[in-house]
């Protein structure tokens, strides 16, 4: 006696034919990629250690490492072409700010001077 499939049904294929399973990639990452990321990240903090001068010191590093990070990285396949990168521009951002400072700080030196010198 012939037996009818079940509608619906399906074939199970064996185990071993499963979709490989995730392997993590062997590219290293770029050490100094690392070094330009954790140096825009604390930038900020830098001013605690040594106001004024600290922070923008680590931007500056944060900068110049980001850059030759980027270099290798085009030159040997490493990964960390986004840390740099977001280092760079934390970097940049930070320098931004240092130099708006700087310049409110004179034009507000310049503006309490005028304003002295009128009411003299």
């Amino acid at each position: 006696m012939f037996r009818k499939p079940i509608v619906g049904s399906r074939r199970l294929d064996p185990v071993s034919q499963l979709p490989p399973s995730y392997t993590p990639s062997t590219a290293r990452t770029n050490s100094l990629a690392v070094v330009s990321l954790i140096a825009g990240a604390f930038s900020v903090l830098g001013h605690f250690v040594v106001p004024g001068i600290g922070g923008g010191t680590l931007a500056l590093v944060a900068i110049v490492t980001g850059f030759i990070a980027r270099n290798e990285i085009k030159r040997s396949g490493d990964q960390g072409m986004w840390m740099a990168t977001v280092g760079i521009v934390l970097g940049i951002i930070h320098w931004a700010v240092l130099i708006l400072i700087f310049f409110g700080l004179i034009f507000a030196v310049f503006v309490i001077g005028g304003i002295a010198l009128l009411h003299h």
